[in-house]
């Protein structure tokens, strides 16, 4: 035995792994200068020769995400003088190591036990980012949109299955061409001069392009160029993103069919409801002739009065028939309980079947008791949520979602918020994205806030005064550009009359 240790030491000392070699009563035989490494063992490897391994274990188990399942992983082997090969090791520190436990028998009988470890962090780091380099592949594949990577000199290099599909050319008709294959001749040079100056001076374009087809059709497209910069900040690549916008423009030219639609859907919006003792306002401004907002005022049973507010993803016809039938299963389901959580969730049942791949109604849902003073909700994915507000502008309560937006998850089970009392210097804010992207369109994360502050410094103000006051501070916020979104608010209180409050 007393031979074979100079031996080991020699091989040991010059593997890249790290190794551990141990007699059948478990003293250190050898070691190397990598194992010490591995498990930061401030020791020279000759002076671990001779001690007990179990010393060693409890030296380095702390480093060990598991160290008790790794002291009885080891202790396993050994009694069963098993072989192990390919045990994953996870440290605190992030490293991950490859373990090996080799026992030696001479005669059938033990006489040594090799353990070998590998850092293998690198190797786990590159095969993670390969993964992700692969769902990125995956998802740019399968993407709906066209998407084109160029070099600099704007030669593509690479086209998705769906940029086949759009422009009738296939990949290698045009791998090595320019974007110029596209040119539909509907833009002059300066639409390409001002283009490329963006693009190449590193910054993304976004805009809409008229391109032509393979057949020679032409046809819209909402196109970002996105500049690819190596580690020096060098321009070296281009990636352009298009989505054939074509069908949407002409559905939107369907003028007539527009302007019916939105006669209807104005029936729907009452500005104002009656409820004793109550002053309720609310106002919607439609993007388009017709929009996605919705709000609602309709009384149940005991006096109750319901009500919502929602928004349907996207804008246009489609969105006011999905409010349509929105607002007719809300209005069926709310004349059957008082129980917001489940009316959202009959209404989510009914509607999905009907909603198309990608479509969605967020909605809140607000049952006011007027006798109790009380508001009892559900909020099926709307935001901004719903605001409690004391006079002083403090938000007393707030209702956020109890569920994903209808459409999402058909088998869903949305439940009610909290009960919130009402008090007599106190103001329910609801409305929809549109105002609080709009109020303050630098910073529209800061939109609630502002909205918020509006509310209150109007607050003497009638409840469809403030409402309407707000939609119009957030169309006033936009200036000379178009409105971009629905507005929507509805505002809720006790009546400020003196000496009279609501019937108990």
């Amino acid at each position: 035995m007393h031979s074979t240790a100079p031996r080991l030491g020699t091989l040991v000392a010059n593997l890249p792994i790290g190794i551990l070699v141990e007699d059948a009563q478990r003293h250190i035989l050898a070691a190397n200068q990598a194992f010490c490494d591995l498990f930061n063992l401030a020791i020279a490897p000759a002076n671990l020769t001779g001690q007990s391994s179990a010393e060693c274990i409890e030296r380095v188990k702390s480093l060990l995400h598991d160290p008790d399942g790794f002291v009885r992983w080891m202790e396993e082997l050994v009694t069963n003088h098993s072989e192990d090969v390919g045990q994953t090791l996870h440290l605190t520190d992030g490293r991950v190591f490859k373990c090996d436990h080799i026992p030696v028998f001479v005669e059938g009988k033990l006489c040594e036990r090799m353990w070998l470890y590998r850092d293998i962090s690198e190797r786990q780091r590159v095969r993670q980012q390969v993964k992700v380099y692969e769902r990125l592949s995956a998802a740019v594949e399968q993407t709906a949109d066209s998407v084109m990577i160029t070099d600099r000199l704007g030669r593509i290099e690479y086209v998705n299955p769906a940029f086949e599909r759009t422009t009738g050319y296939g990949r290698d008709e045009v791998l090595g061409q320019t974007p110029r294959v596209l040119k539909s001749g509907k833009h002059d040079a300066e639409f390409y001069r001002h283009l490329w100056a963006e693009v190449l001076a590193g910054r993304s374009y976004k805009g809409t392009i008229v391109n032509r087809k393979k057949a020679g059709e032409p046809y819209t497209a909402q196109q970002t160029i996105t500049p690819m910069k190596d580690d020096d900040g060098k321009v070296t690549h281009f990636v352009a993103v298009l989505r054939d916008i074509t069908e949407l423009l002409r559905r939107n030219e369907q003028d007539v069919e527009m302007r019916l639609a939105r006669e209807v859907q104005q029936r729907y919006y009452r500005g104002t409801v009656r409820v004793p003792g109550y002053d309720i306002g609310g106002v919607a401004y439609p993007a388009n002739e017709t929009g996605g907002d919705y709000f609602d005022f309709f009384p149940l049973t005991n006096g109750h009065l319901a009500i919502a507010i929602g928004d349907v993803s996207g804008h246009g016809l489609r969105c006011a028939i999905v409010m349509a039938e929105a607002r007719a299963y809300l209005r069926a389901f709310a004349a059957t309980s008082l129980d917001a959580g489940w009316i959202l969730t009959r209404v989510n049942r009914a509607m999905e079947p009907d909603l198309e791949r990608g479509d969605f109604v967020t909605l809140l849902l607000v049952l006011l008791d007027p006798k109790r003073q009380s508001l009892v909700y559900a909020n099926a994915g709307h935001l901004p949520p719903g605001y409690l507000l004391d006079k002083t502008g403090e938000v007393a309560s707030t209702l956020p979602a109890t569920g994903p937006p209808l459409g999402v998850l058909p088998d869903y089970d949305y439940v009610c918020g909290d009960v919130l009392p009402l008090g007599a210097e106190q103001l329910l804010l609801l409305m929809t994205d549109g105002v609080t992207e709009s109020i303050v369109p630098e910073e529209p994360e800061s939109g609630e806030a502002h909205a918020v502050a509006y509310v209150t410094s109007h607050w003497d103000e009638p409840a469809r005064q403030i409402a309407e006051g707000l939609c119009h501070a957030a169309q006033a916020a936009s200036g000379d550009q178009p409105q971009q979104d629905d507005i929507t608010s509805v505002i809720l209180r006790l009546e400020q009359k003196r000496g009279s409050m609501p019937p108990i």
